[in-house]
């Protein structure tokens, strides 16, 4: 692998198993200067969930001047992660529109020079802290909602954490299982949605822990982190 996340010359490309490079994007060293700004990945993450929009409808979404959302969507742009519907015709503001179906994080492939590593790290955590904050933000907003959902709906919201006990080829092994699972069923689109059916969304997060031993620490009570096996 080159410097800059691309195959060398003969190198054959390789992609985590169920990547489509026709559809998904894998970040790279370089990509992941555009997308590591937490703002980016909002403005991307509604781009694909609730269709092209402009810097001004999206400034009013969240909050923001219309210039930052601009300025965003321009920096999304250049490195491809959005580019103009063109499809909206004439109109005095520019429509934007995912180019992509969803992105994929692998830490292998960020291969890049020595000088450029530590900024390459730091970039990949602030990119991953933006994932987590928004992953977060969509099980608040799932607590707020779920109420004013028909009754059927409140009864298949699950919120529940296991903890196990795995080698690194379980966890391989146990992802990729996950993911053949919700390969069966049909991907979010908005103008596909069964008359019976609603947008869901499946978090799945596998995180190894670093966990000391209770002989190793002060009596005390709980501390409450959803350690052990919880169901909501």
């Amino acid at each position: 692998m080159s410097g800059d996340g691309e195959p060398a010359a003969g190198e054959e490309r390789t992609y985590p198993r169920g990547f489509d490079p026709e559809r998904d994007v894998l970040l790279d060293a370089r990509s992941l200067r555009g997308i590591a700004h937490p703002l980016r990945n909002q403005l991307l993450g509604l781009l694909r969930h609730e269709g092209p929009s402009t810097a001004t409808k999206l400034a009013q979404r969240l909050g923001l001047s219309s210039a930052a959302t601009s300025y965003h969507l321009r920096q999304l742009a250049e490195y491809g992660f959005v580019v103009e519907d063109e499809g909206r015709g004439k109109t005095r503001e520019r429509w934007w529109k995912s180019a992509h179906r969803s992105t994929w994080f692998d830490r292998s492939m960020l291969t890049s020079d020595a000088d450029d590593e530590g900024e390459t790290d730091a970039l990949a955590e602030e990119y991953l802290r933006g994932v987590a904050d928004k992953y977060i933000e969509t099980i608040r907003a799932h607590v707020a909602e779920s109420p004013s959902m028909p009754v059927e709906w409140q009864q298949v919201g699950n919120m529940s954490d296991v903890l196990l006990a795995l080698t690194p080829d379980d966890a391989t092994r146990l992802v990729e299982e996950i993911q053949d699972v919700i390969r069966r069923y049909p991907r979010y689109d908005a103008t596909r949605v069964p008359t019976d059916g609603r947008p869901v969304s499946l978090q799945y997060q596998l995180m190894p822990r670093t966990i000391r031993p209770a002989a190793d620490q002060e009596s005390g009570p709980g501390d409450g982190d959803g350690d052990g096996d919880e169901e909501a």
